[in-house]
């Protein structure tokens, strides 16, 4: 079969696509799609909507976690075969807890290039809004074993970041208890339909879950803040705030430096000791 383009390196395409409004998709996807000689595609019902709207008529093919360890080889084969094949999901960035791996490992095997092409994403969509710790873990989808999860949250809960999680709104409300009992020194962002008509976010700690108003319907995806706790738990000074100090010294008196870090658990005097020290060496 002949490519549609010699432009584009031969191997598997990763496509991210929109996770709601089609709006929401770079030109470059757009160009590799259309390139396309195959389509990897969880639901082609549902991809189907999105390149009818953008006029791509490459061939569309399932492949979802059913079917995806019985056909990822004849994949590799027609990858080998042909130039140009891409993989989506349903939406966002495909392989993110969605069908993907098998095949990856499958082209890494056969020195078959896999070629990310970046886009939305609701992990990165989410953290950007939270106003929690840059740091962060996605974890994906809690397992539905009552054993299994307690484990997992209590693993979770030891983690010092951000940390995201993907669920239904219903088992989200399911699980509100043990929320509360891992993460109850937390705050949470919850984001329900993200770019979508019904488009929902809710800010709240954790310790304020029973109060929670939450439609059942729709796509979740919530990020439990770095334990707020954690800020105030030290008697010393940090790195960070040793730096910080050295740049005020020049423009803040030492009252003004003790009193910026009032809200921490520092003693006066370590903090006024330092700017002494600093003071003298100068």
């Amino acid at each position: 079969m002949k490519s549609k383009t010699q432009k584009l390196k031969k191997g598997l395409y990763i496509v991210s696509t929109p996770i709601g409004n089609l709006k929401d998709i770079t030109f470059r996807a757009i160009d590799i799609l259309k390139k396309s000689d195959i389509i990897l595609c969880e639901d082609t019902r549902n991809s189907k909507k999105l390149l009818t709207h953008y006029e791509i008529k490459s061939k569309l093919v399932s492949y979802h976690k059913f079917n995806e360890r019985k056909i990822s080889k004849e994949i590799v084969s027609e990858i080998q075969k042909y130039n140009i094949i891409s993989l989506i999901s349903d939406a966002g960035t495909p392989v993110i807890s969605d069908p993907g791996k098998i095949l990856i490992q499958e082209c890494f095997s056969k020195n078959i290039p896999i070629i990310p092409i970046p886009g939305v994403s609701s992990v990165t969509a989410t953290a950007s809004i939270s106003g929690f710790s840059e740091k962060f873990i996605f974890f994906g989808f809690l397992s539905e074993k009552l054993s299994a999860l307690k484990k997992e949250l209590e693993m979770l809960s030891k983690i010092d970041c951000s940390i995201i999680l993907f669920s239904s709104p219903r088992k989200f409300l399911k699980n509100l208890e043990k929320f509360q009992e891992y993460f109850s020194d937390r705050e949470l962002v919850i984001c329900r339909e993200i770019t979508k008509l019904h488009e929902e976010f809710i800010r709240l700690k954790v310790s304020d879950l029973k109060k929670i108003d939450l439609n059942i319907k729709g796509e979740l995806t919530a990020i439990f803040s770095e334990k707020k706790n954690s800020i105030n738990n030290f008697n010393y000074l940090t790195e960070s705030d040793m730096k910080l100090i050295n740049k005020m010294l020049s423009k803040k008196t030492i009252k003004d430096i003790v009193d910026y870090f009032k809200d921490r658990n520092i003693p006066k005097r370590t903090i006024y000791n330092y700017c002494l020290e600093k003071k003298n060496e100068d």
